[in-house]
């Protein structure tokens, strides 16, 4: 491959850092379904209030609890000219912080007992994320630095400063999702393992050849 502008040494860099989660994000949605478009309203009105408190039941305050949609539309059941109409369903969508990662499991089984159906997913994080991410990219950079100098000593060269630095993987978090392991398959207990959080940073670096 010709190389038209030769200016130096090109090295990519990858940082992986992983760290403890401290908290969850819990998505949940509400649904209720009647004849009536108001009476779906007031029915799904009533079982936010009441999956609201029992999150406060739970510690887990107002604060934390965020309603991202709601929406009403009709409700058909089956396909084609078979279909037959349900009736108008309102559906309520919140996520949750639960900053106590020894009750993400009560909270969960409270609010589907209050008259949340869905629980869409739990995602754990950290309220470290800029810090980990620069560990991250600090490694990165440290990688790509030795790839170069391995690069110049082979090639009988000095290496030079750095000309060139680019971010490759801005977005490189890798949330973790739930897993739900049963510890009692004839009870059927359920056990959230957060287990860890990797955050990644990918940069290259360009630098000039020493004379």
């Amino acid at each position: 491959m010709l190389i038209e502008q030769p200016w130096g040494i090109s090295a990519g860099g990858r940082g992986t850092v992983t760290t403890e989660p401290d908290h969850a994000i819990v998505s949940l949605a509400v649904n209720r379904t009647s004849n009536q478009p108001d009476a779906a309203l007031s029915a799904t009105a009533s079982a936010v209030t009441a999956v609201r408190q029992a999150l406060r039941d739970r510690g887990v305050p107002d604060t934390d609890v965020t309603s991202s949609r709601t929406s009403i539309h009709s409700a058909w059941d089956g396909y084609g000219p078979e279909r037959r109409f349900v009736g108008h369903q309102c559906r309520a969508e919140f996520t949750v912080k639960v900053a106590e990662l020894d009750i993400v499991e009560a909270v969960v089984v409270a609010v589907i007992a209050a008259g949340a159906e869905e629980i869409q997913g739990v995602e754990y994080a950290t309220s470290r994320t800029a810090e980990v991410k620069a560990e991250a990219r600090a490694l990165a950079v440290a990688a790509a630095r030795e790839k170069a100098e391995t690069l110049a000593s082979a090639a009988g060269v000095a290496l030079g400063p750095v000309v060139h630095i680019e971010d490759t993987d801005p977005d490189g978090d890798q949330p973790v999702m739930y897993r739900m392991a049963s510890t009692a398959a004839d009870s059927g207990s359920m056990n959230f393992a957060p287990g860890q959080l990797t955050l990644t940073a990918s940069v290259t670096l360009g630098f000039s050849i020493s004379r």
